[in-house]
């Protein structure tokens, strides 16, 4: 499987964000999306997920069920938790888990990679910063999506999570999974780089 960008071009809000942004990403690669604030790096994840419309340029996912649309084979992880506060931590992934279909772990299961397992029943409300960011990534577990997005995917999180979060990253990778990372940390694995916005 290979993620293949041409001159993608993105404009939010009447506004131009960037132009010209073009890579190739290989199964069991990492692409690291480097830049300032505000340069369009999480403007990139929008754009290759479907969330926003590219305003020029091609992208494909070769390899991939034809069938269904690139967004479809993705998993996006942004800035925003989107976590009900109502809902319990269980609760907020059976419906990620109902949403995406495909399903690979249970709730319990995916709680249990990212260490918050005895959270389960606990208000999303009641989570901390750390917290709700670990239950959103858990959510990378409940259906099987080859390509990841991953918006400052560290943020919040502890020492010890960042090491568990490689882990599963590499994990993904090996299994021929593909991963696009806006970050400005330093994820404790090879990447290719692109900086955007110079």
């Amino acid at each position: 499987m290979r993620l293949l960008a041409e001159n993608l071009v993105c404009e939010r809000g009447g506004r131009g964000v960037f132009a010209g942004v073009s890579f190739t990403l290989d199964a069991g690669r990492l692409l690291a999306v480097t830049g300032r604030n505000g340069a369009g790096k999480s403007s990139l994840l929008r754009v290759v997920a479907g969330l926003v419309p590219k305003a020029g340029g091609s992208l494909a996912l070769e390899g991939a069920d034809s069938e269904r649309g690139l967004g479809e084979h993705c998993h996006y992880a942004g800035h925003a938790d989107a976590l009900k506060a109502s809902l319990t931590a269980g609760e907020n992934l059976a419906f990620w888990a109902a949403f995406y279909g495909d399903p690979w772990l249970d709730p319990d299961e995916a709680l249990e990679r990212l260490a918050i397992a005895h959270l389960a029943d606990l208000p999303a409300a009641y989570l901390s910063a750390g917290q709700k960011r670990r239950l959103t990534l858990a959510r990378l577990f409940v259906s099987r999506r080859p390509l990841w997005l991953l918006d400052e995917p560290t943020s919040a999180l502890d020492t010890a999570t960042q090491a568990l979060l490689a882990a599963h990253m590499r994990e993904h990778l090996a299994a021929g999974g593909l991963i696009l990372a806006a970050t400005h940390a330093d994820l404790g694995l090879p990447a290719q780089r692109l900086e955007i916005g110079g």
